[in-house]
């Protein structure tokens, strides 16, 4: 079985879009099979997109398991002074966010393949990722500990989790290694949660 957090060369080709509307401006995305959230915008990116633009202005972003682009880019449409750096383990997930940027003309955010922060080599303020839950918890908590090494000085990490795939253990998790560790948004299940250095 394939998953959206790997690379698997075997996938067909299965290409599709979907639109959105975010606050009054329409997105389009293309999206392929061994994707998240391939035939619309899932509830909880929505969410954690939404929760983000009522933070205010970040110059440096990173979303961390960016998929298809769609948090990073509609981010990055919104804010055009920032710098929105995108990465992913999924080359195909890859090659559709650069492809996104360019339908929803965006050009203010860049895509880089990286397995969680290993080949990160920048710092952020603000760090928006909707966490490969599949992947174990492991995985999970090894990303929080490596988002707060990339975050400069009081930057935030927003995250996004349903309760019943382990938010609770996510916010004892984040306490015990940022400052200020709050839910900003409940709805539908989803938790937002943001987590201050």
């Amino acid at each position: 079985m394939s998953h959206y957090y790997i690379n698997d060369k075997n996938l067909k080709d299965n290409e599709a879009f979907f639109d959105v509307q975010v606050d009054g401006t329409s997105f389009r995305f293309y999206t392929n099979d061994g994707v998240f959230s391939k035939r619309d915008f899932d509830f909880g990116s929505y969410l954690l997109i939404k929760s983000a633009l009522g933070l205010g202005t970040f110059s440096t972003v990173i979303d961390m398991g960016c998929g298809y682009g769609p948090i990073g880019i509609i981010y990055s449409k919104f804010n055009n002074d920032a710098k929105v750096y995108m990465y992913d383990v999924n080359l195909r997930a890859l090659d559709l966010a650069r492809k996104n940027m360019i339908l929803n003309n965006v050009s203010n955010a860049f895509a880089f393949e990286s397995y969680l922060f290993e080949k990160v080599e920048v710092k952020a303020d603000l760090i928006l990722t909707n966490p490969p839950i599949r992947a174990g918890k492991s995985v999970i908590f090894k990303l929080y500990e490596d988002a707060y090494k990339h975050l400069n000085e009081n930057g935030v990490l927003l995250v996004v989790i349903q309760r019943k795939q382990g938010a609770p253990s996510t916010m004892e998790k984040l306490k015990s290694i940022y400052n200020n560790v709050e839910v900003i948004e409940k709805k539908g299940g989803y938790w937002i949660i943001s987590a201050a250095k």
